[in-house]
């Protein structure tokens, strides 16, 4: 599979991500990349 989960996202995990961003737990996040993707994106430290 494509990521560490080993399946495709569903659209209310997607959902969560945004509700998230469009409440008052995220007014302090600024200009930050939140990624949505089951662990598919690796960084490098």
């Amino acid at each position: 599979m494509p990521n560490d989960v080993g399946r495709f996202g569903r659209p209310d995990e997607i959902a969560g991500a945004v509700a998230y961003l469009c409440g008052g737990y995220a007014d302090y996040i600024s200009g930050a990349t939140i990624l949505v993707d089951g662990g598919g994106v690796r960084f490098a430290v």
